[in-house]
């Protein structure tokens, strides 16, 4: 992410602005707790040096032992209860922060599942997601970062509030004339020391800033290189499917020199380079600084205290709280700086979550027919996906995934789409859910345009088992029903159609079962036939009138696969269903087949219609998977 070398004013307000309000929807309790935990915080080393500073200056003086006792308890009991308050208040602000990370991953979560399938389906989303986590786990910058500058920020004006309170009569106090040093009540050495004092707390964090700019502009460079640690460095444990191969072939070796090639923080990287130069140069000015104004101080302090301008416990005084307040003044300053530094980090949060929902829902509504009888049509149907372009590179020209695709449903029909891979078979199941909608062309439920009609009710029409389903770590049945309240009759039926019902009876907990080990240790691991058949019954228990089965059944034993085949009408009865599938003898008993070529229909017809047409597509598919069996 280059950063422009200054960024607006303007545009620094407008998205901390921007991430304020989100936090504030999001998790209002940790603005509360920030608040009362800086005000506590801030507050309590100020309590303990002007009690100390009085009971010193009581002990150098009078001495009185009433004085000193009172001070003595006063001073126990006020740090006493600020410290226990501290301490409640902080442990109230780290639980809510802990959440805070779960909280706006939930927002992006939201996001996600809002979104218009086509944005969610690019590249460019997930790989802008990619980069946000990227940023806030490995730099930490981003909107986890604004609820640490709230903290910052206002323990800095508290801070500076109390060491201005505390502080002012440091400059006040008048020397004594006879003292020898009475030129350190002249208004020009008041104003010198001040100034060298405001000069040393405001530069120092200014230098610091600069230091820091250089990870944004370094943030690009860096996001690929994470981005190669993340996916290398936890892809055994992510993916536990991968372990056996790596094993099996020795890919260790082969992840740590990829890793190394790209190492983010490596001897060679720019952020290594510029922090042994450029960055190294600021942050050592900024140390040299805050070190000088430490000195110019305590030089100030002492000789005022010399000369007899206060006595012994103001100096603690006010050397605690000048410090504390050029401590708070510096935190103000380093606090706005990275505010700055960290909108490059926003634009890319609020670009992901600006996305806009481009699709229209429609609004008629779908009739609900107890006949299932709807028909939907493909009528001259073109569709490419986005940023597709032709092999040249050069953009002018489009690659179609479907072109010009004209196609019926028939009420109660069995179609099978058959095709090579990329011939466009998942895309017309994708226009056909309108997950996308088409470029070109229309599709007609009941001849009214699809997009017109109430988005999820349309959507509601559709039981479809996917070719990458996934199942989640949930009970089986609410795996099945895809929800936490469902029939369990029901349930049991539809796994039992799906050819499920003996590894159910093995079940000590039935459909309370867990699936996987994510959540319940006694979870239980299924094999990927087992998956499947879970999923058809998923799609069973939807009973929408449209079942669309994308290789239903490539995960299935022969066995289990000629069982579904022999039972296939009685699993559909009335809908409407379409087949897809590479394995073309299973298409035989669908009524019609739809054979797809590079994105069009080049044959329709009954298997027997099709197997005779011997210069064909479909003839070549057959004949081609049929001398493996003859």
């Amino acid at each position: 992410m280059k950063q422009s070398k200054s960024i607006p004013l303007k545009t620094v307000w407008y998205y901390n602005r921007r991430a304020f309000g989100f936090w504030w929807k999001t998790a209002r309790a940790a603005f509360a707790s920030t608040v009362l935990y800086g005000l506590v915080s801030a507050s309590a080393p100020y309590v303990t040096i002007y009690f100390t500073a009085r009971l010193i200056n009581e002990i150098g003086g009078s001495a009185r032992a009433e004085v000193m006792f009172r001070l003595a308890l006063v001073t126990l009991l006020t740090t006493s209860l600020f410290s226990l308050a501290e301490a409640a208040l902080k442990r109230w602000k780290n639980a809510v922060y802990a959440s805070l990370h779960y909280r706006e991953h939930g927002e992006f979560v939201r996001k996600f599942m809002d979104m218009d399938f086509c944005d969610v389906d690019h590249p460019y989303s997930s790989d802008l997601y990619s980069q946000i986590m990227q940023n806030e786990n490995w730099d930490g910058w981003g909107l986890r970062r604004v609820q640490e500058q709230f903290e910052n920020l206002f323990t800095a004006l508290v801070t500076i509030a109390g060491g201005l309170l505390l502080s002012v009569t440091l400059f006040t106090s008048k020397v004594p004339d006879a003292g020898g040093l009475s030129f350190l009540n002249h208004p020009l050495c008041l104003a010198a020391v001040f100034a060298a004092m405001l000069a040393a707390a405001v530069f120092s964090p200014l230098f610091s800033n600069k230091a820091g700019s250089y990870w944004g502009k370094y943030a690009k460079d860096a996001t690929f290189g994470n981005r190669v640690f993340s996916y290398f460095g936890f892809i055994a444990e992510a993916e536990r499917e991968r372990a056996m191969e790596i094993r099996t072939y020795g890919q260790e070796q082969l992840f740590r020199r990829k890793m190394q090639a790209e190492n983010t923080f490596g001897h060679k990287s720019k952020i290594a380079l510029w922090s042994r130069g450029i960055m190294g140069f600021y942050q050592s000015v900024s140390s040299i600084l805050s070190r000088a104004f430490t000195g110019i101080v305590y030089l100030f302090v002492c000789l005022k205290a010399w000369a007899g301008a206060f006595g012994a416990g103001s100096v603690t005084r006010y050397i605690g709280s000048v410090t504390a307040l050029a401590g708070g003044a510096a935190a103000l300053i380093r606090t706005a700086g990275e505010m700055r530094n960290n909108v490059p980090y926003l634009k890319m949060a609020f670009e992901l979550l600006d996305i806009p929902n481009r699709m229209y829902q429609g609004s008629l509504t779908v009739e609900k027919r107890s006949d299932r009888n709807y028909e939907i049509e493909f009528r001259n149907v073109s569709f490419h996906y986005p940023a597709s372009e032709s092999e040249d590179g050069d953009g002018t020209e489009e690659i179609y995934a479907l072109k010009n695709v004209s196609l019926k449903f028939k009420i109660g029909e069995r179609l099978a789409v058959v095709g090579q891979n990329g011939s466009g078979k998942t895309t017309m199941i994708k226009l056909l859910c309108r997950l996308y909608d088409p470029k070109e062309g229309e599709i007609l439920l009941n001849g009214i345009d699809i997009r017109k009609y109430n988005y999820r009710e349309y959507m509601s029409l559709f039981s479809v088992v996917f070719q990458d389903f996934k199942l989640l770590g949930f009970s089986l049945g609410e795996n099945v029903a895809g929800s936490e309240t469902y029939d369990k009759n029901r349930v049991s039926a539809c796994l039992k159609e799906a050819g499920f019902a003996d590894r159910l009876a093995g079940m000590e907990k039935g459909l309370d079962t867990c699936l996987y080990k994510n959540f319940e240790p006694d979870g239980v691991e299924i094999s990927g036939g087992e998956a499947q058949k879970i999923a058809i019954a998923r799609a069973l228990y939807k009973d929408s009138p449209f079942i669309v089965l994308d290789e239903p059944t490539a995960a299935l034993d022969p066995i289990a696969e000629a069982e579904i085949y022999a039972k296939f009408n009685t699993l559909i009865q009335d809908k409407t269903a379409v087949y897809i599938s590479h394995r073309l003898s299973s298409c035989r008993f669908c009524d019609r087949i739809a054979v797809f070529d590079k994105g069009q229909i080049v044959q329709f017809g009954s298997h027997e219609e099709l197997v005779k047409q011997t210069d064909g597509k479909y003839y070549e598919l057959w004949h081609a998977q049929a001398q493996y069996y003859a």
